[in-house]
């Protein structure tokens, strides 16, 4: 598996398992297997609510700590240094973790703003930065970062940071790729990591991508996954199944340019389906 250096040296998996709504009582056996798979980076966050059950697979499989990248949110709502330094030890404590590989302010608003608010919350953001600055100094936290940050979002926090941001997680998929705060991320040597990167599922139903997965005989998930890793950007598929986990690790293939420049120019996603409702689908198009 391919790794990417962050701008602190630090190595971070290429693909790693996101665990959004996966239950805390479910996630420690997808999480066991997994890394019995070949998966060294799990990404959850606090708002998951899966952050014990993250922990409680990590012990289970047989793979020392050292060798595994773990990834964890500040909530949304925590908009002060306190709350968010407060947040981050109680992260730890329920993951059962000596340290955390990479830290990210889940939302530069709150859920119930994200979008449509006129409060960017810049200064409470630069607030919660600094507790991560704080976490790093400490050896709390091995990275830091933020999550469906905007440019604006991000030039503030670059304003008078003492770390720069190390990763900038975001919405992306073929249908969805915000080529601009991608480029202005690697121009700033910020790692973009994308979450939903099979659109929550909604891939599936796109003609286009179909045909390409048809001609390398590979899933129409894989093509999305490729996709995303030759933008070189590191992709978080959720997975839970033992077919999908390993599905979802295939990816030694190559696709065409012609093919990647229709993947680039498809057409956007018109909705989500039973999950438009979530902030990160409804105003994240």
């Amino acid at each position: 598996m391919k790794n990417f250096n962050l701008n602190n040296g630090l190595s971070i998996p290429s693909v790693g398992l996101g665990t959004w709504l996966i239950d805390n009582d479910k996630v420690s056996d997808v999480v066991k297997d997994a890394i019995e798979i070949g998966y060294r980076h799990i990404d959850t966050a606090q708002a998951y609510e899966n952050e014990e059950g993250v922990g409680i697979g990590i012990r289970k499989s047989n793979i020392d700590r050292k060798d595994l990248f773990i990834t964890s949110k500040i909530k949304a709502k925590y908009k002060d240094y306190d709350s968010a330094k407060k947040s981050i030890d109680e992260s730890l404590n329920r993951l059962g973790l000596d340290y955390i590989d990479l830290m990210i302010i889940h939302s530069p608003q709150p859920w119930n703003e994200f979008r449509i608010s006129n409060n960017n919350y810049y200064k409470e953001n630069k607030e919660v930065w600094r507790a991560l600055e704080d976490a790093y100094n400490e050896g709390k936290v091995k990275a830091i970062g933020v999550s469906n940050f905007l440019i604006d979002d991000i030039k503030n926090i670059l304003e008078d940071c003492r770390i720069k941001p190390m990763v900038n997680q975001i919405l992306t998929h073929i249908g969805n790729t915000p080529f601009e705060l991608i480029d202005f991320c690697k121009e700033n040597d910020i790692l973009v990591e994308a979450y939903s990167p099979i659109a929550h599922g909604e891939a599936n139903r796109i003609e286009e991508i179909q045909k390409i997965a048809d001609k390398y005989n590979k899933t129409v998930a894989q093509i999305c996954l490729k996709y995303i890793l030759n933008l070189d950007l590191v992709v978080l598929p959720k997975a839970t199944s033992t077919k999908h986990l390993e599905n979802n690790l295939d990816l030694d293939f190559d696709i065409e340019q012609d093919d990647m420049d229709k993947l680039k120019n498809a057409k956007p996603l018109d909705n989500y389906g039973k999950d438009d409702s979530f902030p990160v689908f409804k105003y994240g198009k």
